[in-house]
């Protein structure tokens, strides 16, 4: 799953989460200007994601039935790096 930022944000980042807990999560970023970002995620759900790199997401589980807030991550703690394409560029110059 893909949240797509609009070009205006050129610092944008791709993130990734997995919930790796037993419980559903409802996961959000909060504090991004013009930025609306809500999903569920399933216990072992992974989902991709842009952001800011200076955002946070914020993780809530749910306890006797109210959302509480477990934790909060900076994006660019979850950043995708992509330095695949650079090192499969070289080995082919190399043939």
């Amino acid at each position: 799953m893909f949240n797509l930022l609009s070009t205006e944000y050129n610092s944008r980042i791709l993130c990734y989460y997995m919930n790796a807990t037993p419980s559903i999560q409802i996961i959000r970023i909060a504090d991004s200007p013009n930025l609306s970002f809500e999903r569920v995620v399933f216990p072992l759900q992974r989902l991709f994601f842009e952001a800011l790199p200076q955002a946070h997401l914020e993780i809530y589980k749910n306890k006797f039935g109210v959302a509480t807030l477990s934790a909060s991550l900076l994006c660019d703690f979850l950043r995708v790096e992509q330095e695949i394409e650079t090192d499969r560029m070289s080995y082919l110059s190399t043939r």
